[in-house]
């Protein structure tokens, strides 16, 4: 009997040690989490036509980190970047972040057609997800998801700045889109307002990514003859037309128009060939910027010796977004960040921003330039002509109300 006792109370030291050891190991792991790294998932691309604006936009996120002293939280910041070369690879890295990084959200996705696959994953596994470049309506509307939001002004409410300054040029109008989301969004919109303006239709080519030569194409238009063009081509696919179109002497002929350009793609054409009026998010040198936009200004050229694009803007102001969101719910968690997104709200300008609670559309009024006439600088290729809106209240209506937007997000 004695023996057996002797062998219960070995048994118990080991079990209650064990025990011991365990809750040691799990109030270690637990501490880890609590003041490791917090990672955060970027998914921007890295090749192909758009590998200049994710560089830009990766540029903006990382500077926003920066600027953010590298922390939140008290806890550093680590950034983990994946490509976004088409909707099926942007989904797979979207995922790949969330199960082998352990993000605790993604900022990213400047094409449509991804972010709309991304979509799929965020919502499915609960990540924040803010998106930084795509436009398609859907992505705010009838795909609208809690889990994701927009930084970018939406197609329609572009095309609604766009418009009066084309019934300006003309009737007649031709377009040239891509042939994706964000381009039959941009067919489907301008279409619509054109009764608005007494305009009609010459012309229309929807064009595959990555069209090297578009000599066929601008032939077509010659021929009809419109009196503009309405186009929507993003990142090299842009830089190759315009290139073209200055080669054949269409430059000052036909004037040309189009939503959500980038600053990268003028800087790739060159003076020489760029033209036209264009609507954009931000640009770098509208002299009505905040303070907060003039120092990010300033820090991007110190550290990258060239302004930053109003790519570069999307992302930095997604992940500053994200960052003071996730400082203002002091926590990790998606249903606290997704909750301090929905309030979050910037007011450092004449036009205070926020992201709507119900579709999570970011509402700021986006900007119209048009290419200067002479251009003297590398850089400053732009005349800014105006706000796409006036006042905070026109711009809330230029968005869209409930009903228009079709937008039914479930709750958390």
């Amino acid at each position: 009997m004695i023996g057996i006792q002797r062998d219960k109370r070995s048994f118990l030291r080991l079990v209650t040690g064990a025990a011991t050891m365990a809750t040691i190991g799990w109030a270690s792991a637990v501490a880890a989490e609590e003041t490791g790294p917090i990672r955060i998932g970027l998914i921007y691309s890295k090749q192909g036509p758009g590998a200049a604006i994710g560089e830009f936009l990766q540029r903006g996120s990382a500077l926003a980190v920066e600027q953010a002293g590298g922390k939140v939280l008290g806890r550093p910041i680590e950034l983990v970047w994946l490509d976004e070369p088409n909707p099926q690879v942007s989904q797979q890295n979207m995922q790949r972040l969330i199960d082998e990084n352990k993000v605790v959200a993604v900022v990213g996705g400047n094409y449509s057609s991804s972010a709309l696959a991304m979509m799929s994953v965020a919502n499915r596994e609960k990540i924040p997800l803010i998106l930084t470049g795509a436009a398609a309506r859907e992505i705010t509307g009838k795909e609208c998801s809690r889990y994701t939001f927009r930084t970018q002004a939406t197609v329609p409410v572009q095309i609604a700045g766009l418009m009066p300054y084309v019934a300006e040029l003309g009737k007649k109008i031709y377009f040239i889109t891509p042939s994706y989301a964000f381009g039959q969004d941009i067919l489907r919109s301008a279409r619509g307002m054109l009764p608005a303006i007494g305009g009609t239709e010459a012309g229309v080519d929807e064009v595959p990514v990555n069209t090297a030569d578009y000599s066929s194409y601008i032939l077509k238009i010659r021929q009809a003859k419109p009196d503009a063009v309405i186009g929507g081509l993003v990142g090299g696919d842009f830089s190759n037309f315009l290139k073209q179109w200055n080669e054949m002497g269409m430059k000052g002929k036909i004037p040309y128009a189009a939503v959500a350009v980038t600053d990268t793609d003028f800087w790739d054409v060159g003076p020489q060939a760029s033209t036209g009026i264009f609507i954009k998010p931000w640009y770098y040198n509208n002299p009505n910027n905040t303070p907060a936009e003039k120092k990010m200004t300033a820090d991007f050229v110190a550290k990258y010796g060239a302004p930053p694009s109003d790519k570069a803007w999307s992302g930095w102001i997604g992940m500053r977004a994200l960052l003071e969101s996730i400082e203002a719910a002091k926590s990790t968690k998606s249903a606290d960040i997704v909750t301090a997104l929905e309030t979050w709200k910037n007011t450092e300008g004449s036009f205070p921003f926020y992201f709507r609670s119900w579709d999570h559309q970011m509402v700021r009024p986006a900007v119209i330039v048009q290419v200067k006439r002479t251009i003297t600088d590398k850089w400053d290729f732009f005349d800014f002509l105006k706000n796409t809106s006036d006042t905070a209240a026109d711009t809330e209506k230029a968005f869209g109300t409930k009903d228009e937007i079709g937008c039914s997000m479930p709750a958390l």
